[in-house]
């Protein structure tokens, strides 16, 4: 005769399926719906709604099917609290973040914020989001990733589960390549994304620019990111994110800019020099030749570049096609 259908209301069984969750290694969607007495479409409903309720639930693929488990632990992990000073870091680390509209990345920040929200008074929730409102210059070219939301869906589940994938990427002015890739790690940077990781083909680490790839594809092999992995094992010792031969660069400031220089750590090993007339002289080591000249250019006409030679001849260089470019509209 089989065993006799359950009536209950979805709440209770959503208790029965976190319970057997909990109690297991983990369940296939037949196994939930043999033990629960429903249909397939009905498990898969409740499992959307246990990780929409924020219980840490992944999926793994195993020889017997797809096998829906919590991570491991996640009992014991004390619930998360925040003090107001913390809160208002959070509001304020939000407001930088606008570049991501459109991702996946903002709807989760919008889902966290939507939690911190409902639980603190209307008045408080109010003050904060004040206090983070300060005004930022938005004209700086903010990119626009809203076309890239299903691919990064797609990047963001092979980063948390370590899946293998196949990336379609089209550098500048190049024929578009596929690659087999790691990816160990996002980027944030200049407003912008990167995908970093281990390229098969290349045998060798590699930094993708989000917006040139086309396409990502999940692959069914898993990877372990090596235990002697750093992010700086990606960038080298880049000004920023490009890499190529290191230069020692030696700029005077004059004295209109010498205190923006005084205010930043520009280099870990930066030398600077005060001279008599106000200007500051900088010398650091670096790679990154294209990024190290748009800094430099940001400072005209109040900076000069001492050395290395090759440098400062890429700097007039510059100046020279900027002039004529002038001179001839």
């Amino acid at each position: 005769m089989g065993k006799p259908a359950k009536k209950y209301s979805q709440a209770a069984r959503l208790h029965d399926v976190i319970r057997i969750l909990e109690a297991r290694y983990g369940a296939t969607v037949d196994e939930l719906a043999e033990e629960c007495q429903v249909n397939r479409r009905t498990i898969y409903r409740d499992l959307r709604a246990i990780a929409d309720a924020g219980y840490p639930l992944t999926r793994e693929e195993t020889a017997e099917g797809t096998l829906y488990r919590f991570l491991t632990g996640f009992k014991n992990v004390p619930p998360i609290t925040f003090s107001l000073e913390e809160l208002m870091t959070l509001y304020l680390c939000r407001g930088q973040l606008g570049f991501l509209q459109g991702t996946p990345f903002q709807d989760d920040l919008e889902a966290i914020f939507g939690r911190i929200r409902s639980s603190l008074p209307p008045r408080s929730v109010a003050h904060l989001e004040r206090i983070a409102s300060a005004a930022a210059p938005r004209f700086q070219g903010v990119r626009n990733y809203r076309d890239k939301k299903e691919l990064l869906a797609t990047l963001r589940k092979a980063l948390l589960l370590q899946h293998r994938c196949r990336i379609r990427y089209a550098p500048p002015r190049r024929a578009a390549e596929n690659y087999v890739f790691d990816p160990y790690l996002l980027l944030f940077y200049q407003n912008s994304l990167y995908l970093g990781g281990y390229a098969h083909n290349r045998k060798s680490l590699r930094l993708f620019l989000i917006d040139r790839v086309q396409r990502v594809e999940l692959l069914d092999e898993r990877f372990e990111v090596p235990e002697d992995f750093h992010a700086e094992d990606l960038t080298g010792q880049a000004f920023g994110l490009i890499d190529d031969a290191p230069l020692d660069l030696d700029v005077r400031f004059g004295p209109a800019v010498a205190h923006l220089i005084r205010e930043r750590e520009w280099h870990p090993r930066q030398i600077l020099d005060e001279e008599g007339d106000g200007s500051l002289r900088l010398r650091f080591t670096a790679a990154g030749r294209a990024e190290i000249l748009a800094w430099l250019y940001s400072f005209l006409p109040h900076v000069q570049v001492l050395g290395p030679a090759v440098l400062r001849e890429s700097f007039l260089h510059g100046l020279h096609q900027a002039l004529q470019g002038q001179s001839s509209a």
